[in-house]
């Protein structure tokens, strides 16, 4: 028998996991794990296919004892076009009208060079985990993500949560997807608990334009 959401038989319990960084913050992978394992089982663990978050998934789907492990490049990170790599401090000067694109503010604007605007990573993002919700009715998964995916992912949820740059790496953010309906429900945010205060202090991890990405 699946394990069951506590939510009711149409209600998917999304666990949206930020990937941690293994050679930065194996500790943090550790911790997360470990708390994860300690809650309801998940009846699967989808991931994006880029490295870490997959090593991060795999670490996961091991503490939890779960077979069903699947990667899926819908959970990538956004992606940035010309932008890609590039320092936050360099691009203004090296990729003007890409950073121009990015700096706009304009939902639909798309970033030279092959990048998404953000209503295309909204879609891309929410459409996946309606589906993964759906093969889930009343059973709790685990999906880890990159850090503008999953802000993309919790402002679909609640189009007033202040979610942007409250994603630390490895941290945990809930949403309860109604497969019948596909209302979602923003449960919690960025929840890094798990992390003793000295891991909690360190923050966040990126340094470029696609940070997660660049990790691939």
């Amino acid at each position: 028998m699946s394990p069951a959401s506590p939510h009711g038989e149409h209600i998917a319990e999304v666990v949206v996991v930020r990937h941690g960084e293994t050679s930065w913050n194996a500790s943090r992978v550790i911790q997360l794990a470990r708390r994860l394992s300690k809650e309801a089982k998940p009846a699967a663990v989808y991931s994006s296919d880029l490295k870490r978050a997959a090593e991060t998934a795999q670490t996961i789907a091991a503490a939890c004892d779960v077979s069903n492990l699947v990667f899926d490049q819908a959970l990538r990170e956004r992606h940035m076009g010309d932008l890609h790599g590039q320092k936050f401090d360099d691009a203004v000067k090296s990729k003007p009208e890409a950073y121009k694109a990015f700096s706009s503010g304009d939902r639909n604007q798309e970033i030279p060079g092959g990048g998404e605007s953000l209503d295309q990573l909204s879609e891309r993002c929410v459409s996946c985990l309606n589906a993964i919700a759906a093969k889930h009715k009343g059973e709790r998964v685990i999906v880890v993500s990159h850090g503008a995916t999953i802000e993309e992912i919790c402002r679909h949820a609640d189009p007033t949560s202040s979610a942007r740059r409250r994603i630390p790496n490895t941290s945990i953010s809930v949403i309860h997807v109604s497969a019948d309906n596909r209302h979602w429900i923003l449960e919690k945010v960025g929840d890094v608990a798990h992390l003793n205060v000295n891991e909690k202090n360190k923050g966040f991890l990126q340094s470029a334009f696609g940070g997660d990405g660049a990790s691939a």
